[in-house]
């Protein structure tokens, strides 16, 4: 660490109103050595310290700082807390919605704009000093992860980055990732929450008059609560004693226990504006006549900008009136207005309930005193699945707030499909492993071929997380097999007789069964020799052939085992007087019986326990148990040999470059390559960020969309960016206009989809026509009232999926100049009211 850095780091930490974390200190001596860190710590535990420290050592030697967000509703709370602390000067944010100040010292974006600037190796990118890549967890995201793998990787190697992320079970593994393609790379982990977290479990009890009932899931040995298994292990009849509480109930007991504020996560949208008017409508007082004239003020400034029309048409003055008695509905179905408004009442201690999705445990800072998981399995889109453990610790972790309670509380809803067991083992379980979910993409492939030669695309390839993480298990697996080997030369040299084969003897069809005990042998004051100590019996079960034993030796221990464990060579040695009565458990007993075996004289001539006088051979060896024991050891090992055999016959080998491989085969039939030369279709397709890249590419090139209106090619344009969710079946349009050039698209995606398919990959999911008329109606100057009903509208949708057509029809404009001028023109038409709304305040 530099002089310089060291002093800016001191001023830095006596400028905090409180002493920093160790850990916190750990990560930011780190990057003032010129290193990459990669920071796991439970949500609320201080990362975001962490990124300002970074920060201002960034500014302070001459360079700029990048902060990049999943989100762009975090995007901007990181903006607006930046502006808030370095004033307006200092900060941009460039998110595809916004562009502000995109030269400043410090810029929050999205990843993919980080992602697009290195690929088209942007001037912006010319004296950064730092990266923060905040919530890099996402990586494991199945539909976007890839990008923070791929900023990782092609990020000029000089640039020292900072990965933020909620606590992972493989930080390590992660960590000498990041170290592989970055360089010197510290793993700061910090385990414990600045805010004690209790889990609770509450049910109803019908058999006392439908109370409400609530118990922590672990005991104070940290272990399940078994008064909780044992009460709801009691109730088995046809009638259910136990019952999952009614929300209004849970937030009656909440609010008499003083564990409000509190989140109901809810994973529907339908259910969270349900549960939201429930507590609304139930008169828990939760605000009063000043807090709600409060509520009014804030809610009349984030909703300034909207029209009478459109606040009608978004059902404003019931979303107002239930906030304004401390309920509130927080999901991606709410326009950014509304969850904004949501979130800063929640903040100021206005709201006191919040039914929200999981979408708000992503990022946002609305910490509460209590969350709620209503139930703790979702629809995933095909089916319902338990919570993941990281799922369960990522919501709970807005339980406790900071500075002001001294422990959060995370409490779970009794549910007759989920065990308590179950509840509790994904309570206790903690992090999850982080998945690589990289796959390279025709755009990704085509700015692969633009940056490097052919081997250093495949070398780049190959250092995913996704193969460095197949390599590391892989590694694992061959350490674990040459292991098991070894331990299997052990077992078989252990197993060896001299007396003959004693595989053979345990293999073969005549192996006799354990031998007869003799009918007089093992009364209770019988001296045995146990594996070379004498030992007593003090009792014996009469249980025919083969009694139970108990026994005690020199040491005075207690012994229970059965007569057929006994080593096949076992001899009595005479008998010892017992005095009565027997007390085989008293301690002091069993330690007057060891004093007199001290002094105990064998016989000379021993008696056999067991009738060998038959055998020979192997059969008639002393120590044939021992023997049969390395045997059974070795079995084990060899069954453990197939297995990791098997695993590793399974391993993927290089599929990340085989795809990449196949993907290129397809952009040279198509035009888009020649050799590793990029053709002029494959330079325009480099701008093309989008899940339907070369399709969206084909479909402007061949000429279907041209001579369109700009309503009808925003409409159009609008196949590519929206996607039905699970269980609508999207209506053919009703526009005339549409048929020709949809007919096209599709034509081109069935022609497409055969040649991935004779290619061996996964063929892209074709065009969806959900969007048309919607987008064609309010590119055409329609009022939200003359497009939708009040019934089927779901704002927040409508907003995302016109601002992800936005983004598409920028891509169109910057990239393709024969659409520029009705893409520009688009671009008005569609970006207006509600859509444009300035979400940056």
């Amino acid at each position: 660490m530099t002089a310089k850095n060291s002093t800016v780091l001191d001023a830095f930490f006596t400028s905090l109103a409180f002493a920093p974390d160790p850990f916190q200190v750990e990560a930011l001596d780190s990057i003032a050595s010129n290193r990459s860190v990669v920071v796991t710590a439970p949500t609320g535990a201080g990362k975001t310290l962490i990124a300002e420290g970074a920060i201002a050592l960034t500014l302070a030697n001459g360079t700029r700082a990048f902060y990049t967000t999943p989100i762009k509703a975090l995007s901007n709370q990181k903006y607006n807390d930046l502006v808030a602390d370095r004033g307006e000067a200092d900060v941009g944010l460039l998110t595809g919605d916004n562009v502000i100040n995109g030269d400043a010292p410090i810029v929050v974006m999205t990843t993919e704009v980080l992602r697009n600037m290195i690929y088209e190796g942007s001037g912006a990118l010319e004296g950064l000093g730092t990266v923060i890549l905040d919530e890099v967890h996402y990586l494991a995201n199945r539909h976007r992860g890839s990008v923070w793998e791929e900023i990782i990787i092609h990020l000029d190697p000089s640039v020292p980055i900072v990965c933020l992320s909620a606590t992972i079970a493989n930080a390590e593994e992660f960590t000498e990732w990041v170290r592989s393609r970055r360089g010197p790379t510290d793993l700061i982990v910090e385990t414990n929450r600045p805010v004690p977290l209790t889990s609770m479990y509450m049910w109803k009890d019908r058999h006392h008059e439908g109370t409400v009932e609530m118990r922590p899931v672990f005991g104070r040995n940290g272990r399940p609560n078994t008064s909780i298994s044992k009460l709801l292990g009691r109730s088995q009849s046809r009638f259910r004693r136990f019952t999952t509480p009614r929300r209004t109930e849970v937030a009656s007991h909440l609010h008499k226990e003083g564990l409000l504020p509190a989140i109901y996560f809810v994973f529907s949208r339908k259910g969270c504006d349900q549960a939201a008017e429930q507590i609304a409508a139930a008169g828990l007082g939760l605000t009063d006549a000043d807090d709600r004239e409060r509520i009014r003020t804030i809610i009349d400034r984030h909703v300034a900008h909207l029209s009478p029309g459109d606040l009608t048409v978004l059902g404003f003055e019931r979303w107002r009136s239930v906030l304004e008695r401390g309920a509130a509905a927080h999901h991606a179905g709410l326009i950014p207005a509304f969850k904004e408004t949501v979130e800063e009442l929640f903040i100021e201690g206005l709201i006191q309930f919040v039914a929200a999705t999981e979408t708000l445990a992503l990022g946002i800072n609305m910490p509460a005193k209590t969350v709620v998981l209503e139930s703790l399995s979702k629809f995933n889109g095909e089916t319902h699945e338990l919570l993941q453990p990281s799922d369960y610790t990522q919501l709970t972790g807005r339980a406790g707030r900071r500075g002001i309670d001294t422990e959060g509380t995370a409490v779970v809803l009794h549910s007759s499909y989920v065990p308590f067991d179950r509840v509790s083992g994904i309570a206790a379980a903690g992090a999850n492993p982080l998945r690589s979910s990289f796959a390279p993409t025709y755009n990704m492939a085509v700015n692969l071929i633009a940056r490097y030669d052919s081997r250093s695309a495949h070398r780049l390839l190959s250092v995913s997380f996704a193969n460095f993480a197949d390599t590391y298990r892989t590694d694992a697996l061959v350490e674990n097999l040459a292991e098991r080997r070894r331990d299997l030369a052990t077992f078989r040299d252990a197993a060896r007789c001299e007396r003959g084969d004693v595989w053979e003897f345990a293999d073969g069809p005549d192996r006799p069964a354990h031998p007869q005990l003799k009918t007089a042998t093992l009364q209770p004051g019988n001296v045995v020799d146990l594996s070379g100590t004498l030992t007593v019996i003090l009792g014996r079960s009469w249980g025919g052939n083969r009694p139970k034993l108990e026994l005690t030796d020199t040491s005075g221990r207690k012994i229970t085992l059965q007569s057929r464990d006994l080593p096949k060579g076992t001899n009595i040695l005479g008998s010892l007087n017992l005095p009565e009565p027997v007390r085989v458990s008293d301690r002091h007993y069993r330690n007057e019986i060891a004093d007199r075996l001290e002094s105990y004289i064998p016989l000379t001539e021993p008696i056999p326990v067991f009738d060998v006088e038959d055998a020979s051979g192997v059969e008639a060896c002393p120590d044939l148990d021992d023997h049969i024991r390395w045997i059974g050891r070795a079995r084990r090992a060899e069954r453990d040999i197939r297995r990791l055999e098997r695993r590793l016959s399974r391993t993927p080998r290089d599929d990340i470059t085989a795809e990449f491989d196949r993907l290129t085969t397809v952009l040279a039939i198509r035009g888009y390559t020649d050799d590793w030369t990029l053709t002029s279709k494959g330079q325009q397709l480099r701008r093309l960020y989008n899940e339907l890249d070369l399709l969206l590419a084909e479909s402007l090139l061949t000429g279907p969309f041209q001579d369109l209106a700009p309503a009808e090619f925003a409409a159009i344009a609008s196949i590519f960016t929206y996607e039905s969710r699970g269980g609508d079946v999207p209506q053919m349009p009703h526009a005339a206009f549409a048929a020709q050039p949809l007919e096209a698209a599709l034509e081109a995606w069935e022609e497409l989809s055969d040649l991935e398919t004779a290619q061996g990959l996964t063929p892209m999911r074709p065009p969806d026509v959900g969007f048309v008329d919607t987008a064609f109606g309010w590119a055409s100057g329609f009022d939200l009232d003359e497009i939708f009903d009040e019934e089927d509208f779901r704002a927040g949708d409508f907003v995302r999926s016109a601002r992800q057509l936005l983004d598409l029809l920028r891509q169109i404009r910057d990239g393709f100049s024969p659409y520029r001028e009705v893409a520009t023109a688009a671009i008005t038409s569609i970006d207006r009211g509600i859509v444009s709304a300035d979400t940056i305040r």
